[in-house]
């Protein structure tokens, strides 16, 4: 969401608590909702020398150090990144974004704070709950069948995906029917905060990679497969890959350009 002067907020769920988080241009704030809390979500930094300096073309890698240390909320509730994940498949990214503030709102708990009524998603228990019409309704009728799949998943199996490694967590979501790997791997990056697992192809990071440099040769657009196998030569180990992908998506959240991130895949 955005505040009155346009600057990114939410409400998000943390061992039990929900938090206001503001960005104010300068810091991220984070308050607790209707109740005390002494321990918020934690923030991860990612430095640019964690970049793959040397293996990547400069090009890339220059607009992408000039943003400096990478601060990134992970998402601390494991179902809202399903969730998420789960309305992004098909829609592009401003009409999924939509479609969730929706889902929340209509479905969901919604709390005062001080950029005014936010509302969190709705639990696996509400979800399976609503009728055909809601989903219909709040603009999730295609989401319908995964997301009823993903609640009935996650309540029998939540606390051990919740102790997961991300490569684990992202098998076991693939295994939850419409779900599928590229679902899998965006919520688990999402929640665990590694973006290593994050799905690579896709082509949210193939339109801001080609957008932050005009003057470095990539694949095709519509060749995600060959622009996965190059990326991945660029980052060849782990901390380079998820610094590469995170500040690519940090780049382009900041652009100022007519994209807004593409379509995500269909997994299933």
């Amino acid at each position: 969401m955005t505040d009155a002067k346009g600057l990114p907020t939410r409400v998000l769920r943390h061992d039990g608590v929900t938090w206001f988080a503001h960005w104010d241009g300068i810091t991220l704030a984070l308050r607790p909702v209707g109740a005390d809390a002494e321990a918020p979500p934690e923030l991860s930094h990612t430095p640019t020398a964690q970049l793959p300096h040397g293996n990547a073309p400069e090009p890339l890698l220059r607009p992408l150090v000039a943003l400096g240390t990478t601060a990134r909320l992970s998402n601390p509730s494991l179902w809202d990144a399903i969730t998420t994940a789960i309305l992004r498949q098909v829609v592009r990214a401003a009409q999924a974004r939509k479609v969730y503030r929706r889902w929340c709102a209509e479905h969901g708990q919604t709390f005062d704070t001080p950029a005014g009524p936010m509302a969190i998603a709705p639990d696996p228990e509400a979800v399976l709950r609503l009728s055909d019409e809601a989903f219909a309704e709040a603009g999730a009728k295609f989401h319908r069948t995964a997301l009823q799949a993903a609640a009935a998943a996650y309540q029998d199996n939540h606390e051990r995906w919740a102790a997961m490694s991300p490569d684990e967590l992202v098998k076991a979501l693939d295994e939850v029917p419409r779900i599928g790997p590229w679902t899998a791997s965006a919520a688990a990056a999402d929640y665990t905060g590694d973006f290593s697992v994050y799905p690579h192809g896709d082509l949210a990071v193939r339109t801001w990679a080609r957008a932050a440099t005009s003057t470095v040769p990539l694949p095709l657009p519509e060749a995600e497969r060959d622009f996965e196998a190059q990326w991945r030569r660029w980052a060849p180990n782990r901390p380079q890959l998820h610094a590469l992908t995170l500040f690519t998506l940090t780049w382009g959240s900041h652009a100022r350009t007519e994209h807004d991130g593409g379509a995500a895949r269909h997994d299933r």
